[in-house]
């Protein structure tokens, strides 16, 4: 029997959660066609001794919506083993976009994700207005890796509304216009509908989202839309309740009505504060009330804390202030020299002890807590807090960071939480049945994040080291669950017949790599890459996509569409 591919001589780890077993994988027009002792030759061959082989890994919180047109092959993503990621989460996409308002869907998503709109205005060949015929480009586009997509109500929003959609409710005509784009949308394979509630989603003229005027009935309309045709998940970037238990209440009870009423399953990031009072708790009981009464909901889990990524070539908390924002626009070489120069530094440095903060949002670096800020020396934790290292050398801990920058010729990366400050509690969250590790946000905040690479610190850091996970509960919460609660019914298990999605790894030492600017967004503008160690190979579609952390050449990914199909 001929075959495409053999992976062979591995540990299957197939993703269902069962134990792992020694077998190869034969693969025949993208499909899984053999588990077993293959004796037969493939046309290509991965010898997996001493490798884990496991479905390819779904990533269901992205923003690639725009990274796609400019990068094919889904960095960091696919160097992580996730062969399938969706994108639109929060509200926010490309589409629907009439040709004369492209403006207003860039103003949606520029700062609130952090994605450059002079890298979209050089980068995305807008070849549509509606949403279908988004679809049918990325249909058209080489990938590397597999895409869904989901329809954002910000773009809905200013598809109906124009300029009105950032400063009125809508009106009964405007709520008709979405809900018809809506459900061409649904029809044209879109995985469901997403919006943003939250104060961290603003535009950069410090004016909410469009999604955030909308009032709570407008929300449930359009969620009543998937009810009615039968499918689609509902996604939110919900509201900022606080701590207040009234308000926690009444946001919670909402949600709840509205998964039982319109039966439509809901996800949303489920999170702790840096220093957590067991709000996630509330967030884990609704999960479970909801199905007890009937509703779908299911958590999306971070995997550790939610850090903001400093370094001089990108981002540092000193940056908002008046005195360091003309030395921050000099050239790195000049920047470092100005640095030595005492002087100099010393009047960055009673800036940086005195200094007024501007409000910050979302990802955006915010005034430093130095007993929380990291010093990034390893991909993977225990990372120690400047303060803690500052005080070992003597010195101001905003001096450290400058000092460790210098050494490092501006290498040096620091991690500043802003959220899961307490990673029992994160721990707590990944393992609830209705939770699941994603949440990357992987297209967005790529001069601040690098999410990427949850599946390889889940991994690396929460299987491996910590042993908080067997291996086969790790794969099945990054393959089958997603796969399954997504509707990716031929991916997320190895099983004869299913699609060929599959990773290859060192269970030994699989983990992220430390990261690195580069400038490779269109027009130049600078991002965070990070690539993975442990992985030998990524199979999407059947085909190698990257074989020992280099890119085949291979494009073998796929639009997935949503839908009864």
């Amino acid at each position: 029997m001929a075959y495409d591919l053999v992976v062979r001589n591995g540990t299957i780890v197939d993703g269902s959660g069962l134990a792992r077993y020694r077998a190869d994988v034969g693969v025949r027009g993208g499909h899984i066609a053999t588990i077993g002792r293959i004796k037969d030759r493939g046309q290509r061959e991965v010898d997996a001794d001493g490798h884990m082989v496991t479905p390819g890994f779904i990533d269901g919180h992205t923003h690639m919506d725009a990274q796609i047109s400019w990068d094919p092959l889904g960095t960091s993503s696919c160097w992580h083993g996730v062969t399938s990621v969706v994108m639109g989460n929060c509200g926010f996409t490309l589409a629907p976009a009439r040709a004369h308002q492209r403006d207003l869907v860039v103003r949606n998503l520029e700062r609130a994700e952090d994605i450059s709109p002079a890298a979209m205005a050089a980068g995305i060949n807008w070849t549509w207005e509606t949403f279908p015929e988004y679809l049918d480009t990325l249909e058209r586009l080489p990938k590397g890796i597999n895409y869904a997509g989901y329809v954002g109500h910000s773009a809905l929003r200013t598809w109906a509304m124009g300029e009105r959609a950032f400063t009125e409710a809508a009106r009964p005509e405007d709520l008709v216009v979405m809900a018809r784009e809506l459900r061409e949308a649904m029809r044209a394979g879109a995985m469901g509908f997403t919006t943003s509630r939250t104060f961290n989603h603003q535009t950069s003229d410090d004016r909410p989202v469009a999604s955030r005027l909308a009032s709570w009935d407008e929300v449930a309309t359009l969620v009543g839309v998937l009810g009615e045709i039968g499918f689609g998940i509902f996604e939110i970037a919900g509201e900022d309740v606080g701590r207040d238990p009234e308000r926690q209440a009444d946001y919670y009870g909402r949600l709840r009505h509205l998964a039982v009423q319109t039966g439509v399953p809901i996800t949303f990031g489920v999170a702790a504060g840096r220093v957590p009072k067991g709000e996630h708790l509330a967030m884990l009981d609704l999960l479970d009330q909801t199905a007890a009464e009937g509703g779908r909901m299911f958590g999306q889990a971070h995997a550790r804390e939610f850090n903001v990524v400093l370094s001089f070539k990108t981002q540092v908390p000193f940056d908002a202030l008046a005195e360091w924002k003309e030395f921050r626009s000099w050239p790195l070489e000049e920047q470092m020299t100005a640095l030595r120069d005492p002087s100099m530094r010393a009047k960055l440095l009673d800036a940086a002890k005195h200094g007024a903060w501007p409000k910050s949002v979302g990802a955006e670096a915010r005034k430093p807590d130095y007993d929380w800020i990291r010093v990034m020396d390893s991909a993977l934790p225990p990372w120690r807090s400047v303060a803690d290292l500052a005080a070992e050398r003597g010195v101001d801990p905003a001096e450290l960071m400058i000092d460790l920058a210098l050494d490092s010729d501006f290498e040096q990366f620091f991690l500043q939480p802003i959220l899961n400050g307490d990673q029992d509690v994160v721990l707590d969250i990944m393992r609830h049945p209705r939770c699941l590790p994603t949440f990357s946000d992987s297209g967005a905040h790529v001069s601040q994040l690098m999410d990427s690479s949850i599946p390889t610190h889940v991994l690396g850091h929460w299987t491996r080291e910590k042993q908080a996970f067997t291996l086969e509960e790790a794969v099945r919460k990054l393959t089958s669950m997603p796969a399954g609660l997504w509707g990716f019914h031929d991916r997320g298990l190895i099983r004869e017949g299913m699609v060929a999605d599959l990773c290859v790894f060192n269970a030994d030492t699989v983990a992220p790599a430390m990261p690195s600017v580069a400038h490779d967004l269109p027009g130049g503008a600078k991002r965070l890459v990070q690539k993975s160690v442990g992985i030998l190979a990524t199979v999407v579609n059947g085909e190698v996509l990257t074989e020992r952390g280099e890119h085949t050449g291979a494009y073998p990914g796929q639009l997935l569409r949503g839908g009864r199909r």
